[in-house]
């Protein structure tokens, strides 16, 4: 399941999303995970949409526990937005695109 998305790993975590220009969503996901599975789509599409203004990536945390654990990951799908090497938003469980994309506001323009 890994779609169109990039996967970030704890190796390369600070240079891919950190080090970021851009504000990068980071899914913190398993692939165990039914509810992270149902909000794959979601963010493929705005990936396609937004990938101008925002970066999506995921992170497997079975894969990659450090990252997981640094910042504090306890229940998945957790989607932390980064900007400027900072967690600027939270978004704890599985909700529908339209949701997501509320939760976006101030870090991408959502077209009319």
């Amino acid at each position: 399941m890994a779609g169109t998305l990039k996967n970030v790993t704890d190796a390369d975590f600070d240079a891919e999303v950190l080090g970021s220009d851009k504000p990068v969503l980071v899914d913190f996901w398993a692939e165990w995970c039914g509810p992270c599975r149902q909000i794959a789509p979601s963010l493929e599409a705005i990936a396609a949409e937004y990938g101008d203004q925002i970066e999506i990536v995921k992170l497997n945390i079975d894969q990659n526990p450090a990252t997981a654990a640094r910042y504090g990951v306890m229940s998945i799908p957790t989607l932390n937005v980064y900007r400027g090497g900072e967690v600027a938003k939270t978004i704890v469980g599985a909700k529908p695109k339209a949701a997501i994309l509320r939760d976006l506001d101030g870090f991408i323009q959502v077209k009319a």
